[in-house]
């Protein structure tokens, strides 16, 4: 039998964000001795982030709950897991036979775990639930409808080839802190290093001096909220350049393609700089790159999803991919080959079924927005939501209201 003062080392992944670093961690017993970057991962080559460091902390914050609690009055009373299952679906039935409207909202560490993914589409129905709320209506829901859109499914994400590109343009994006969100890059650092290193360039546009924007060649200041005139300016840029090349994407583009330049036409480049606050030179200057022939990167993250035009900023971010014939290129943008294919295993996404009760909003991939839960809850009328199932997420804190 193994002495409990002996150490062992395992090869694990840290959970905490979607870069999925490869992690050492030295136990003993279970008691956690030391945390550091597994140099033989394949995606991380040993990087890890302050969070992989933190795991213990999190095992072992005294805070941690182990077992089920209920509120009684002021306190926290604690129960068996028997006694909460009965009580939570007694009490779930009782609202649901009353005309009560359960809700479900899932928070951002599902996107991390298998089980849950798994699991929820089985809870949805067993509450009668008809749309979700979760993080995704508050961070990168436009990336996915416009995939849905433009590729035919939801799941269907471009990412920047950034070991072989020699340009990108990042656009309201911090790799550095989210080691690249639905990108998926840890070490993004060294990564973005080494196309300097091969003679590319790296350009940050973000009304913040970010992280990612002090290590890059330029960094353009954006007036907050501005970004689709900078994207139309850089496409008009390139029009106007003779610098549309779409190459072998071509056969593959409908009709609405000669309509979306007619529409990119109607504006000129000067008025679209003077509006977002980045030289028309710049601009321009941008635009030649993106247009030179060699691989290039357009991409963009939070600053363009979560503003007023969020679908349309990044409709107009695949245009640009695209018209650079950098769609699905070695060095541009790509699809990946996951273990688990989302595409070949899910629906294609939905959109607009069915609308909500307050703001009249469309559906879009099963959900609503999140910003409209504190209304649902608190506005009485028939469909009122008077029970909330939160699955790994705190919106309290994260969401608007």
């Amino acid at each position: 039998m193994a002495s409990e003062s002996a150490t062992s080392i395992h090869a694990r992944t840290c959970h905490l964000c979607e870069a999925n670093c490869g992690v050492l961690v030295e136990v003993q017993g279970r008691k956690v001795i030391s945390i550091r970057g597994n140099p033989d991962h394949v995606l991380s080559r040993g990087h890890i982030c302050p969070k992989a460091t933190a795991l213990a902390d999190l095992q072992d914050d005294p805070d941690r709950l182990r077992r089920p609690v209920k509120r009684v009055g002021d306190q926290w009373q604690e129960i068996d897991w028997e006694t909460a299952f009965a009580e939570i679906g007694a009490r779930m039935a009782g609202i649901i036979a009353g005309g009560g409207q359960p809700a479900l909202y899932m928070g951002n560490p599902n996107a991390h775990n298998y089980a849950t993914g798994t699991q929820t589409g089985l809870l949805r129905k067993a509450l009668g639930v008809r749309t979700l709320y979760s993080a995704s209506t508050l961070d990168q829901i436009p990336h996915q409808l416009v995939q849905m859109w433009m590729y035919g499914h939801n799941a269907l994400f471009p990412i920047p080839d950034v070991d072989r590109t020699r340009f990108m343009l990042i656009i309201g994006g911090n790799p550095l802190a989210s080691n690249g969100s639905v990108w998926t890059v840890p070490d993004v650092k060294k990564r973005l290093k080494a196309v300097q290193a091969r003679g590319g360039q790296v350009v940050v546009i973000d009304p913040r001096r970010t992280e990612t924007a002090k290590i890059a060649d330029a960094h353009h200041f954006i007036r907050p909220g501005t970004d689709t005139a900078l994207l139309l300016g850089l496409l008009k840029a390139l029009d106007e350049a003779g610098l549309v090349s779409p190459g072998r994407l071509a056969p593959m583009l409908d009709e609405g393609w000669d309509g979306a330049w007619q529409a990119i036409r109607g504006f000129e480049v000067a008025p679209l700089a003077a509006h977002c606050g980045i030289d028309e030179a710049v601009i321009r200057a941008l635009a030649a790159r993106l247009g030179s022939g060699e691989p290039a990167v357009v991409y963009g993250r939070m600053g363009v999803s979560v503003t007023e035009a969020g679908t349309l900023n990044l409709w107009l971010i695949q245009l640009l991919n695209i018209a650079t014939g950098n769609l699905d290129r070695e060095g541009g943008v790509m699809f990946s080959s996951p273990v688990i294919d989302l595409v070949a295993s899910a629906g294609p996404g939905t959109y607009d079924r069915f609308r909500s009760r307050i703001g009249n909003r469309p559906e879009v991939i099963s959900e609503f927005p999140s910003a409209l839960l504190p209304e649902e809850i608190g506005t009485p009328g028939e469909g009122q939501i008077k029970a909330l199932v939160v699955i790994s997420g705190n919106p309290a804190l994260s969401s608007p209201g």
